[in-house]
């Protein structure tokens, strides 16, 4: 304890903050890059006229609260005071909108990934550019509210995601990491930033409207992983820490999406790897060795955090509806006076699972709480069907909806794997879907039919990988490549478990998949009746 607490008190550990969907969380790293510390704070987004979204108090009480958690539980575990920091990196949920005027003020209220209002203006751009441009894009909510006429927009003056948004109120700098830049606008992989034939036909597509402002007159300037991108200002430390105790000073790294962290935590950078995020989202990511044969609107192109190309399958529903079911079974056990642990009741359930059919017996769900544009549905409707012989049961039960959790990923992950024939060595799980041992895994294994492993590390998620990239900023040697500062540094001695896709779970995917596809129709006729 006496090490980490003299780590601590000379500055030298390190701090990765990510906010995610349903958690803001802060992990403070050594130099061995082995968590330390941590604090959390748990937040929800509203429906609110229409939109999606998070208020800008909710962001920075969060934020502060997840900082002062960390701090307490610093001071808990070593007797230690935080002033300073040797690095530090933010993260977050990417995609989205935040739009704001000369005066710094938010135009609109944050409109984030989960919005499918964006249909018309994503089909427009990706024929224009010949390259998928999904909803969730930056660039799609912006062209939306260019086509919807919205009074705003002649008023912009910059735009930017989430974490752009944490960094740029910490350091005064407006930049955006490649990973990141990547959700919001085509990246050129010779460049590393923003494509300039497409910028340059955009421009032209609103020529007509004489805004005052070009493409890139607005957007944050793309940096790479391992690049300094500012400090924190003696303004940011106040915003972040409310009691005064941190010091400003501190090197920030390029802040990054959820995807480019998962992808450092998960140690899946290099060529040929992959990783699956599964828990309010899910998308499933895959270092590409080329480009796609041809344009899938099911797939994004986007980078990892040091520029390399990668195919995406997204989804935006995963285990929300999965959860309030739980939910349902704890509110059944309470009404008979049990006291219910909840992660014990999870790993009940999910084992259960596994006793099922390999196809569910015939049962069908669908988590859909948002629209899921991967299956053409643009609006949610949760629902569970059967037919009169199917075979219910939990064990079913349970499996349909961890199956459904998967199902959109595994209709984008097979257009790389049975239509692009994209080699993949070995899929790296982690999220919440992962945190009962052996399940998410066998599933995802069985969703894919491709070995999965689940990281001792992998709980710690996107703000570990966030702090990563901090102290790969922070303590990389010159000309040092992401990958061989993972591969040597970070996860050299690292233990997982692994898990072979089994022929008969993946024959009962198979067999669920075709079903849960032709039942989208369900789907449909539940949109129309059910407001």
């Amino acid at each position: 304890m006496s090490k980490e607490k003299e780590l601590i008190e000379s500055g030298r550990a390190v701090l990765g903050i990510e906010l995610g969907s349903t958690r803001i969380k802060a992990v403070l790293i050594d130099e061995n890059h082995t968590p330390i510390a941590s604090g959390s704070h748990e937040w929800e987004n509203r429906l609110e006229n229409g939109f999606w979204t998070y208020s800008l108090e909710d962001v920075w009480t969060g934020l502060r609260h997840s900082y002062q958690d960390l701090a307490a539980d610093v001071e808990k575990k070593y007797g230690a005071v935080i002033t300073k920091i040797g690095a530090m990196g933010f993260s977050a949920m990417m995609h989205g909108y935040m739009a704001f005027d000369r005066e710094d003020k938010l135009l609109v209220p944050f409109r984030t990934w989960r919005n499918s209002n964006t249909g018309e203006a994503a089909d427009a751009l990706t024929k224009l550019f010949s390259y998928n441009i999904p909803q969730r894009w930056s660039i799609s909510h912006l062209y939306q509210a260019i086509l919807n006429g919205e009074e705003h927009v002649p008023e912009i003056t910059y735009l930017t995601t989430l974490s752009g948004y944490i960094h740029w109120q910490l350091t005064g700098n407006k930049v955006l990491g490649v990973g990141d830049a990547s959700g919001m606008f085509p990246i050129d992989m010779n460049t590393k930033t923003y494509d300039g034939a497409m910028v340059e036909k955009f421009d032209s597509l609103v020529a007509d409207k004489h805004y005052s402002w070009k493409l890139l007159d607005i957007m944050p300037k793309v940096l790479v992983a391992g690049e300094r991108a500012g400090v924190l200002t003696e303004e940011g430390a106040r915003m972040l820490d409310v009691s005064g105790r941190l010091e400003p000073g501190c090197p920030i790294c390029p802040p990054e999406g959820d995807a480019g962290t998962g992808m450092v935590a998960t140690n899946s950078v290099a060529k040929r790897s992959g990783n699956v995020s599964a828990g309010t989202s899910v998308f499933g990511m895959v270092v590409l060795e080329r480009e796609l044969s041809r344009v899938y609107t099911e797939i994004d192109l986007v980078t990892t955090p040091d520029g390399s190309l990668v195919g995406m399958a997204h989804a935006n529903n995963c285990t929300s509806d999965l959860n309030a079911w739980v939910g349902i079974f704890k509110e059944f056990a309470e009404s008979f006076g049990i006291d219910v642990d909840m992660n014990r009741l999870f790993g009940t359930l999910y084992n259960k699972a596994l006793e099922g059919d390999a196809d569910c017996g015939g049962l069908l769900s669908y988590g859909y709480l948002s629209g899921e544009p991967v299956m053409g549905v643009m609006d949610g409707r949760a629902l569970f069907a059967r037919a009169t012989n199917s075979r219910f049961n939990l064990a079913n039960f349970m499996r349909s909806h961890l199956y459904a959790a998967l199902g959109a990923l595994k209709v984008g992950m097979d257009i790389l794997l049975k239509e692009e024939h994209v080699e993949i060595d070995n899929v790296l799980g982690h999220g919440g879907l992962f945190k009962t041992r052996g399940v998410g895994q066998s599933i995802l294994a069985a969703a894919i039919d491709v070995p999965v492993s689940v990281m001792e590390t992998a709980g710690e998620g996107g703000p570990w990988g966030m702090a990563i990239l901090a102290a790969y900023m922070l303590r990389r040697a010159e000309e040092e490549n992401l990958q061989d500062y993972l591969a040597e540094k970070v996860f050299g001695g690292e233990k997982g478990t692994t898990i072979q896709p089994n022929p008969e779970d993946v024959k009962g995917f198979e067999a669920f998949i075709e079903k849960f596809k032709k039942g989208i129709a369900i789907q449909e006729a539940a949109i129309k009746s059910l407001s």
